[in-house]
This record gives structure tokens, sequence and C-alpha cells, in this order.
């Protein structure tokens, strides 16, 4: 039984990754067909979709997925998505702004509402959160990309304001309205990036140090990202490693 019981775990964590990773596709494939269906379909002239193309292919999301999304921009049936920005306390204060694209206002924000609710924290007003957060572009780099003093010298030639490099990746930060400039600077130095997109960076995370706040935390922003209208979500928090590990 031990071992069919293994099996079953196996399968519905499978099960599991695979119904994230088709979300996940279907949320880059909205936010494509809003890019093209505002601007240009061509990524080249659309400096929006031509950075939501590449997020997805960052995502591994396969082509076909990408020129029919471009496609359905195109057409008659193309569905029309509000861009909303909700806004609201979690557990422990913690503020989390969550971005959303929908087609229906009031069941988004019933939906939205009550997940924060129900975990004990509270949606606010647009703007009772977001001004704990920077709106900036965020370019990521692998460290083959070279080290940090030529990243950084590379960045800051392209207009970049800041570089975090760390054991994982370079990051770039800029203004949002220069994301596409910049990204397009770097990519004639340091080639193709493996992201650039925007972002809420928090100006002064909160740490959390126990594993309950921790827990609740994750269960709320696993249950806003889980609705097909949730497009983000981001809080000002700061897991420390040892409760991340018990995670």
């Amino acid at each position: 039984m031990a071992g069919h019981s293994k099996w079953a775990n196996i399968q519905h964590r499978k099960g599991r990754q695979d119904k994230l990773r088709s979300k996940l596709f279907s949320k880059l494939a909205k936010e494509i067909t809003v890019a093209a269906k505002m601007g240009d379909p061509d990524p080249e002239k659309n400096p929006r979709l031509r950075l939501a193309v590449k997020e997805a292919k960052s995502k591994s999301v396969p082509k076909d997925v990408i020129d029919r999304a471009i496609k359905k921009s195109q057409g008659n049936d193309a569905e029309t998505y509000d861009e909303i920005r909700y806004e609201g306390y979690g557990p422990s204060g913690i503020a989390l702004v969550v971005e959303a694209m929908t087609d229906n206002r009031n069941r988004t924000a019933s939906n939205v509402r009550s997940y924060f609710t129900k975990s004990g924290g509270d949606m606010g007003q647009t703007g009772s959160v977001s001004f704990m957060f920077d709106r900036v572009g965020e370019i990521q780099y692998p460290l083959s990309a070279g080290d940090a003093d030529t990243v950084m010298m590379a960045a800051l030639e392209a207009g970049a304001d800041d570089v975090q490099s760390d054991d994982e990746a370079h990051w770039i930060y800029c203004a949002d309205t220069a994301l596409n400039e910049v990204s397009s600077a770097l990519e004639a130095s340091l080639g193709e990036s493996e992201t650039a997109k925007l972002i809420w960076k928090p100006q002064a995370p909160t740490e959390v140090t126990d594993l309950e706040t921790a827990q609740k935390l994750m269960k709320l922003i696993d249950t806003l990202e889980d609705d097909d209208d949730v497009q983000t979500v981001t809080g000002n928090f700061d897991i420390s490693q040892e409760i991340a590990d018990q995670l």
C-alpha cells in the first residue's frame, strides 16, 4: 500500500504542477492578447507586446500558443479585459498588491475580497498600500552574462538605476517608463535577458519570523494566484531562510 500511496502522491503532485503550468500559460497568453489588441500586433512595433512575448518565452510557453494569442487579439470575438489593481493587508498586516485582468469586474472584486477576508486580512482602497512599493522595470540576466562589475557598467550606460547581483542572477532595475529602452540597450551589450517586466518593488520589506504567519500568508497568495482573473500578486515581506525551509 505504501508504494501505491507514494505513486498516488507523485501523480497528485504532477497533476498539480501541470495545472499550475497551464494556468500560468493562460495568464501569459491573456497578457499577450491584451497587449496586441491595445497596440500593434507586431512585437517589434509594440513595446508592451514585445515584453509580454519575452516573458512568455522565458516561462517556456510554446510558440504556437504565443502566435495564437496574438492572432486572437485581431479577431472580432476577442474578449475585452479591464486591468484592475486591488490592494490590501494579509496576515500580520503584510501589504499585498494584486493585479488582475477581467471581463467581469464585480466577480473579480468579490472573489479577491473574500480571499482577503477568509485569510484574516483586509482588502483596502486603491492606493492603500501601493505607496509602500515602487513601480519599476526589472530585467534579469544569468550569471553567465558577466561579472557584477561588467553588468553594473552596462546597466548604468543603458540608463538603469540600480543593479543587484547574487549567487543566482543579476537583477537590473530602471524607471517603469524606461523599461523597453533600457532592455533594448542592454540586449546590444549583454545579449538577450532572461526576463524584462514591470514589477511592484517593496521599499522596506517586513521580516516574517514565525511559521504560522508565513503559512497563512503563502496560503492567501496561492489562493489569489489560483484565480483565473489574477495576473500577479506582490507582497512587502521577506521570509527568513529558516522559516522558508520549514514551509
